[in-house]
């Protein structure tokens, strides 16, 4: 029997990098997974490269009511929610002078504003013992330049975690984070830099850590995977950094 045997996931940005892996990791544990993505092509392609029962929802992480409408679609297929991986983000590094209003917005509304209202809408639905997963990320912890807006709204999401440790403690529901350090996923692609520019500073970041080396997407749904059994069951409110020593040197 798997570690997530008939439980239901819901992973947000489910269709490349962490989220795939993830669930394609927790298919293979049993779980019956939905992902939610903003392509449904990418979608698509992604179902057909999870082995398990798995479903997909067309949804934009920033649009509220298209996260309240995964969450409901989920509920209608399988009745409830037991573990809600909020692991859709953007992360467009820009240095301060050059911030703009529409920058900080798309970032808040998409790594903020999203994930608040979907857990909102999901926690009447999660059952007793569930499990809410933020994906936050270690630049909360430090300060890498051109990372302000972004540092801010994983940090936003990292508090939230913690409120919420505490605030759904009478439906027992656990509430942690997952902050990966440098993590070879597509999302180094979207950041507004050119290839050599993100070759540079994966190199950079690589020399930063004590591994020195990238992470992968697999390793990260590891940890994900572990949070989410009951393996992890007296573990709650806390962030595990997943990022060969980084945030620790």
């Amino acid at each position: 029997m798997g570690k997530l045997e008939n439980k239901v996931a819901l992973i947000t940005g489910g269709n490349s990098g962490i989220g795939l892996a993830t669930a394609k990791l927790f298919a293979q544990e049993g779980a019956k997974v939905v992902i939610t993505g903003r392509r449904r092509e990418a979608l698509e392609q992604a179902a057909n490269a999870i082995s398990g029962e798995v479903t997909y929802i067309l949804a934009d992480a920033a649009n509220i009511e298209e996260g309240k409408l995964a969450i409901q679609k989920t509920v209608e297929t399988y009745g409830n929610i037991d573990i809600l991986f909020l692991n859709a983000g953007i992360a467009p590094f820009l240095p301060i002078l050059d911030i703009t209003e529409e920058h900080f917005d798309d970032l808040f509304d998409t790594n903020v504003k999203g994930p608040f209202f979907t857990i909102k809408e999901a926690v009447p639905y999660i059952n007793e013992g569930g499990v809410i997963i933020g994906n936050t990320s270690i630049v909360g912890q430090k300060g890498f330049p051109g990372t302000s807006v972004y540092s801010a709204t994983k940090a936003a999401l990292r508090s939230l975690s913690r409120v919420l440790a505490n605030e759904l403690k009478e439906k027992k529901i656990r509430s942690v984070s997952v902050a990966p350090g440098p993590i070879d996923t597509p999302l180094y692609g979207k950041i507004g830099l050119s290839e050599d520019e993100v070759q540079q500073m994966g190199a950079g970041f690589a020399q930063q850590v004590p591994l020195g080396r990238f992470g992968s997407s697999e390793e990260l749904a590891k940890t994900v995977l572990f949070l989410a059994s009951n393996e992890a069951s007296f573990i709650n409110g806390v962030e595990l950094e997943v990022d060969g020593g980084l945030s620790q040197v």
